[in-house]
C-alpha cells in the first residue's frame, strides 16, 4: 500500500467533493471513510485510477451520510411535534363494536352470534350452549354471518334489540362460571343505559344487577352449585339489590312491559324474599305468564312450570311440565326436583342420574349426580 500516493491524492479529492456541493466538515469525513477502505481493498485488488476510485467511494459515503442525517433529523421533528406524555383519553369502543357487528345485513340471530364471537370473545362451543343448538350448527352460522359481511361497509349500526341479546348473553356466559364476562357485560349495559332513554336497556341492566347481587353464593368453595334455596342470603350484595330494584322500578313506571323487565321482576321477588320459604311464587307465576306472551319461549314455560309447582303443589308443576317436549335441556332436572317434591324418590333419583347424564358442564352434572346420591340413601329398603 502507497501510503505516500494517498495523502497526495486526499487535497483533490476532498476538493473535489466540496465543488459538487458537499460542506467541508462532511467532505473530510466522507474522504477519511473512503481512505479506510482504500486501505482494506487495495491490496488484494488495486485500482487502475486510484484518484478516480478515491472520488467514487468519498462521494458515496458522503450521500449515504446526508441521508442517514437527513432521516434522523425527521425522527427528531416528528418526536417534537408529539403531544407531550400525560393521560390517555378515556375512550372505549367495545359498545360501538357491538353495535357495528349487529349488522342489518344479518338476522338477528346471526348477528348475536357473529358478536359474541368476534367481540365476546366466546368459543363457538359456549355459543352453541347459550342458544340451545349443536355446536356443529352454531359453527356453520358464524361462517355463514362472516361471508355475508365480508365486503360490505360497517356504516350502519345494527338496533338496541339485537345488542340487548348479546350482552344478555355475554352476561349469562360469565354468570355461569366458564369464563368471567359478567362485570363487563354490567359495565357496557351501564354506558348504553347513559347513552340511550330506552325501558329494556334499564330492565337488561336491572336483571344483571339483580342475578349479580347473588354470584358470591352461588357456589361452594369446591366449585360445586348451590342452588337459590340453600344460599346465605346474607351473603346477598344489598346494594346491588337496591339498585337494581330502583332502576326496575323505573323501568316499570314506563308502562311499556319488555321481557327483560319482566325477568328483572322475578329475580327482584327472589331478592326480596327474606327466605326462600317466604318467595312469593304466585306472582312469579303470574311474572312467567307475562314472559311466555312476550317470547312465547319453551325454557320460560320450563322455568314457569317450577314455579307453578313451588305456587300450587308440585303435581300442578307436573302437569305445567307434561305439556313440554321432553327433549327440551334441562326438562329432565326439572322432573325430577318436582317429582321429589312430589315424595316419589325412586322415580326422582333415577331422572336426576339421566339429567346428570345429559348436563350441559361439569359444574350441574356434578350437583345433579349428588342429587341422585343423596335420594338413593333416602329411599325405603
Amino acid at each position: 500500500m502507497n501510503e505516500a500516493l494517498l495523502r497526495s491524492l486526499t487535497p483533490s479529492v476532498l476538493t473535489v467533493l466540496v465543488r459538487r456541493g458537499a460542506d467541508f466538515a462532511a467532505a473530510e469525513d466522507a474522504v477519511q471513510d473512503a481512505l479506510v477502505e482504500a486501505v482494506r481493498v487495495w491490496p488484494a485488488d488495486p485500482p487502475r485510477d486510484a484518484k478516480g476510485w478515491l472520488i467514487t467511494v468519498a462521494w458515496r459515503r458522503f450521500l449515504d451520510a446526508t441521508r442517514a442525517d437527513a432521516a434522523r433529523r425527521r425522527r427528531e421533528d416528528r418526536v417534537d411535534e408529539e403531544p407531550a406524555p400525560g393521560p390517555a383519553p378515556a375512550a372505549d369502543d367495545t359498545l360501538q363494536l357491538y353495535f357495528l357487528c349487529a349488522h342489518p345485513s344479518l338476522t338477528p340471530a346471526s348477528a348475536v352470534a357473529l358478536t359474541l364471537r368476534a367481540v365476546g370473545g366466546l368459543t363457538t362451543r359456549q355459543i352453541a350452549d347459550a342458544y340451545l343448538v349443536p355446536e356443529a350448527t352454531m359453527g356453520q352460522r358464524i361462517s355463514r354471518a362472516k361471508r355475508t359481511v365480508s365486503g360490505v361497509r360497517f356504516d350502519r349500526p345494527g338496533d338496541v334489540a339485537t345488542v340487548l341479546r348479546v350482552l344478555y348473553l355475554v352476561f349469562n356466559e360469565g354468570y355461569s362460571g366458564d369464563v368471567d364476562l359478567s362485570a363487563e357485560a354490567i359495565r357496557l349495559t351501564r354506558q348504553l343505559a347513559a347513552a340511550i332513554d330506552h325501558p329494556e336497556v334499564a330492565g337488561l341492566l336491572a336483571l344483571m344487577l339483580l342475578h349479580h347481587a347473588r354470584r358470591a353464593t352461588r357456589t361452594r368453595p369446591d366449585g360445586s352449585l348451590v342452588p337459590l334455596a340453600e344460599q346465605d342470603r346474607g351473603r346477598w350484595d344489598t346494594a346491588s339489590i337496591a339498585e337494581g330494584v330502583a332502576v326496575l322500578q323505573t323501568a316499570l313506571a314506563r308502562d311499556r312491559l319488555g321481557e327483560f323487565q319482566a325477568q328483572a321482576a322475578i329475580a327482584a321477588l327472589h331478592a326480596d324474599a327474606p327466605t326462600a320459604g317466604e318467595t312469593d311464587w304466585v306472582q312469579i307465576v303470574e311474572w312467567y305468564d307475562e314472559l311466555a306472551r312476550l317470547t312465547d319461549s319453551p325454557v320460560v314455560r320450563l322455568n314457569r312450570a317450577v314455579a307453578v309447582g313451588e305456587a300450587d303443589g308440585p303435581r300442578a308443576g307436573l302437569a305445567a311440565l307434561a305439556a313440554l317436549d321432553d327433549s327440551l335441556p334441562r326438562h329432565t332436572a326439572v322432573a325430577a326436583y318436582l317429582h321429589e317434591r312430589d315424595g316419589d324418590l325412586t322415580k326422582a333419583a333415577s331422572l336426576y342420574a339421566e339429567a346428570a347424564r345429559r348436563a350441559p358442564n361439569l359444574a350441574e352434572r356434578d350437583h345433579l349426580t349428588r342429587q341422585a346420591a343423596r335420594l338413593h340413601t333416602r329411599r325405603p329398603r
